[in-house]
């Protein structure tokens, strides 16, 4: 049976003056999938001041959006919180002020839903925060990767801090165990990366002359028996990008389903390593309000450690 919603008519506030049409409405259909809202803007049936809109179109205080009726079956409506979702989130706050959230994002939780995903921290965090109007993503981390995530809660943060994302001031370092012994002289690599898409329609990236300029800062933190822990400082922010630099300098990162090897695999059921070892420990960025430097750290979770001192 089909979940259905009539026609809604949606006013710009100030809370949402310059934000994208496509991110207002995934952020006011909490139930409806990104694949959705994709659809019914593509087909026109979204309208702003009677015109069409691309996803896009920079929406301005004062338009009024028309929102088609939805009919949204269970297989793609978006999932409540559970109990359980709602307390991991609420435990992963690191800080939060007026403008902005810092998690400790878990791995295995995506941070937006889609492909397959129900419910991904965003969507989750709107429901469990329904006191706070605006709430966007500044940046991503994969589904499987840990650590510090960015989340605005208002407009001008996100515009501010997405400049300081794009203007490469905000310090991204990441922990990464990877399989042999890493070179205390490997300090960077700089290879373009290509994503691609296998026939099944999963997303994956090589390194191809043709691909992106990327470069990723390398520092060895401590050698272990098989393998070696590494901070990661990527410069630039493509997709996978840690992980394919590994792989290039011929150290692939323990746990990587996507880009790991047989030795690798192997390496880490021995030491009861579950996921891809990959954590955002550490962000650094300017406080929107304050203009002062914010830095925070993300703590290895138990399984992690523990993993650690298995190879020691």
């Amino acid at each position: 049976m089909a979940e259905g919603r009539g026609v809604q008519w949606l006013d710009i506030d100030e809370h949402h003056d310059g934000q994208r049409l496509d991110n207002f409405l995934l952020a006011h259909l909490k139930g409806a999938p990104r694949t959705l809202i994709y659809r019914i803007i593509r087909r026109g049936e979204v309208r702003i001041n009677g015109g069409r809109g691309k996803a896009s179109r920079r929406l301005v205080k004062g338009d009024r959006v028309r929102v088609p009726p939805l009919r949204l079956t269970p297989q793609e409506a978006v999932q409540d919180v559970s109990d359980n979702l709602r307390h991991v989130i609420e435990r992963s706050v690191l800080k939060e002020t007026p403008d902005w959230m810092v998690f400790n994002k878990p791995s295995g939780l995506a941070v937006h839903g889609g492909s397959g995903v129900k419910i991904g921290l965003i969507e989750a965090l709107r429901q469990i925060r329904d006191d706070l109007p605006y709430l966007e993503l500044v940046h991503r981390l994969d589904r499987d990767t840990s650590g510090c995530l960015l989340v605005a809660k208002s407009r001008e943060a996100l515009n501010f801090l997405s400049d300081e994302l794009r203007a490469h001031r905000m310090q991204k370092h990441y922990l990464a165990l990877v399989e042999g012994r890493w070179s205390v002289e490997q300090r960077e690599v700089s290879a373009p990366l290509l994503r691609f898409e296998l026939p099944n329609g999963e997303r994956r990236v090589r390194v191809e002359e043709t691909g992106k300029p990327s470069k990723t800062r390398f520092k060895l933190i401590e050698s272990l028996r098989g393998a070696t822990l590494i901070e990661a400082e990527p410069v630039t922010g493509r997709t996978h990008q840690i992980r394919i630099h590994a792989v290039h300098a011929g150290h692939p990162l323990l746990g990587d389903t996507k880009y790991g090897s047989v030795t690798g695999e192997r390496l880490a059921k021995r030491c009861e390593l579950s996921r891809l070892f990959l954590h955002a420990r550490t962000l650094g960025f300017t406080d929107p309000a304050s203009r002062q430097p914010v830095t925070l750290h993300a703590p290895l979770s138990d399984d992690l450690l523990s993993v650690l001192a298995r190879l020691r």
